[in-house]
């Protein structure tokens, strides 16, 4: 054979193994990404029997089914489009194919038991990510504002003035909320945590939550009376556990049983047995304009345990701004806490109580929260938190 024939044919040779690694590559790549495709599809997404609740809360969103008869899949929120976060997504999903194999979530109480975890993993990388997946399909620069419903009027503008992203509020729009009751706990926790830590030199308290308050410093078995959550009072002096304080407020002309924080306003601030009420000092009276009713400036020197109280009512806020992101912004948005005043504010907590899985006691420090931040009361550092 000659020395040509051999170099063509030697050619001719690496010829069809290049033809061949590209035919094998592109069947590689094309398979690929059809099994990348076909393992993103809502139909895949839910084969597997775990997926029977995800499924049926997803079918009873408006991302489901909806006057425009557009349907956003499993994919289009939770797998990414950028191709690096693509890929992390895809690699992370070994996971869920670990938990189907070992039967995390195989029962409706397993399910609920992690549902609260699961969620919040999803909130997170949302978060983090600036929803991107939401945003595949809404921006703001898109929206007819004025358009929108009322609601949305409202709680855009806000979303946008604050940085907000679309996770933020709409943790609902596409699974049934978890129970928070957990974070609500843990939240109140860290709260007496700090409360335990409060600088024995601090002049001014808050009550962290409902407080006991006694005339003297020697407890009995009955308190004279109680305080409301974030009630502020100006130290006097201590006494081992025990402090001796201020607390004032305003007291509407004959109804001696409480008084408010604000005048005209029903912020609670404490509670009165008969004994309190004989001890209280009125320091002025005067009459509000809006409505005609007679108020009076009032003070009354308690005791209370220190264990409940803390300096930083930033705090107490923050705590309460938690459980309303939590509880509320899943079906509401970021609802601006100005949109209402301060005895408005009632109404709308008492409303939507029963949908919450808030204690009484925690919906007295969500409420004391609104009502601070009202559109009638004064502008504070920490408004908004």
């Amino acid at each position: 054979m000659s020395k040509s024939k051999f170099s063509s044919g030697r050619r001719l040779g690496w010829l069809w193994i290049l033809v061949v690694g590209i035919l094998l590559g592109a069947a590689l790549l094309a398979g690929g990404a059809t099994v990348m495709h076909k393992t993103s599809d809502t139909e895949f997404c839910v084969s597997c029997h775990t997926m029977e609740r995800p499924l049926a809360e997803y079918q009873g969103s408006i991302h489901f089914q909806n006057p425009r008869g557009i349907r956003a899949e499993c994919a289009d929120c939770h797998v990414p489009h950028q191709p690096l976060d693509y890929m992390k997504t895809k690699i992370m999903a070994v996971k869920d194919v670990w938990g189907e194999m070992t039967g995390k979530i195989d029962t409706p109480e397993k399910y609920e038991a992690h549902k609260l975890e699961m969620a919040q993993s999803v909130w997170k990388t949302l978060k983090a990510s600036d929803s991107a997946t939401c945003r595949s399909c809404h921006s703001f620069q898109a929206m007819d504002i004025l358009a929108q419903s009322a609601e949305a009027r409202q709680q855009h503008p806000v979303a946008i003035k604050e940085g907000q992203t679309c996770i933020d509020c709409h943790k609902g729009v596409a699974h049934i909320l978890p129970d928070m009751s957990n974070l609500a706990a843990a939240g109140a926790s860290e709260l007496s945590s700090a409360a335990a830590h409060t600088p024995k030199t601090a002049t001014t308290l808050y009550a962290i939550s409902t407080q006991p308050f006694w005339l003297t410093k020697d407890k009995t078995e009955h308190n004279d009376g109680n305080l409301m959550p974030s009630t502020s009072l100006r130290v006097i002096t201590r006494d081992g556990e025990m402090v001796q304080a201020e607390v004032s407020g305003w007291q509407q002309d004959g109804v001696k049983e409480v008084f408010y924080a604000a005048k005209g306003k029903r912020i609670l601030s404490a509670l009165l047995d008969e004994k309190a009420r004989a001890r209280l000092k009125t320091q002025e009276t005067s009459k509000d304009d809006d409505t005609g009713l007679i108020w009076h400036k009032v003070a009354l020197t308690i005791w209370v345990p220190q264990q409940q109280l803390i300096s930083d009512r930033d705090k107490i806020w923050r705590y309460a701004a938690d459980m309303m992101s939590a509880n509320c912004t899943g079906c509401h948005g970021l609802t601006a806490l100005d949109r209402f005043n301060a005895n408005q504010w009632i109404g709308v907590v008492k409303g939507m109580a029963p949908r919450t899985s808030l204690s009484q006691e925690q919906l007295r420090v969500l409420t004391q929260y609104v009502q601070q931040h009202a559109s009638d009361m004064p502008k504070t550092s920490s408004e908004n938190k």
